[in-house]
């Protein structure tokens, strides 16, 4: 059973969301009305998964998802964040520091159901066209993007580096196995060991980070 934290500065909502999780099987394991409680709880009850609403008074969802993937002893919690706007540069940041993804409020409850499972699993979210399309959104602009790859890029093998321009295009591990015509399980094992070598916790970094070393373009702005 996946054990999941709630987060959202709204009762109703909060209660609404705990209440569909528990009827479809899931362990809510709390409830957090701001920020600052999100983080003491993920401490406590160490979630799996967290759902968290983005602006709350106080500390807002993206700081405390910094500190709750910064404070995670071993395996960190899968953020969901939960928004009103597709794009939103909040959303945005909560990715670059770790947010495994995004989903609307108004997700249908089985789509948010399957992504908890999803996140859960290590899998890729349901809609990587979603997050490519905020990221461009948001990403720095070509003339403002570094001229050379960052240091870290150098640890990566050249195939380990094509996993990840691959990734940043929005490219599932099946499609990049086809891609590159090998298994998705030499794809996934390429893909873990460019994300322990660049210090990345969620496939959503990895994509920000193929647009902030220029191995991805924004299509248009």
């Amino acid at each position: 059973m996946i054990r999941v934290l709630v987060v959202d500065d709204q009762v109703l909502i909060r209660a609404g969301l705990a209440a569909l999780l528990r009827a479809a099987g899931l362990e809510v394991v709390g409830e957090a009305a701001d920020g600052e409680e999100a983080v003491r709880l993920a401490t406590a009850v160490k979630p799996e998964v967290i759902l968290m609403d983005i602006r709350m008074p106080g500390i807002s969802g993206i700081t405390a998802t910094e500190r709750i993937l910064a404070a995670a002893e071993s395996t960190p919690p899968k953020v969901l964040i939960l928004t009103t706007f597709d794009l939103d540069e909040y959303v945005f940041n909560a990715l670059r520091l770790g947010a495994s993804g995004f989903l609307l409020k108004d997700t249908p409850p089985e789509r948010l159901i399957a992504a908890i499972h999803t996140v859960a699993s290590g899998d890729i979210l349901l809609a990587p066209i979603a997050t490519k399309r905020l990221i461009e959104a948001f990403a720095a602009p070509p003339q403002e993007a570094a001229v050379s790859p960052p240091p870290a890029l150098d640890r990566l093998t050249s195939r380990e580096t094509e996993v990840l321009g691959l990734v940043g295009h929005a490219l599932s591990n099946r499609e990049i196995a086809e891609r590159l015509s090998v298994s998705e399980g030499t794809v996934k094992t390429h893909l873990n060991r460019l994300m322990a070598k660049l210090g990345l916790t969620s496939r959503a970094q990895v994509v920000v980070l193929s647009y902030d070393c220029g191995l991805v373009k924004p299509a248009s702005r």
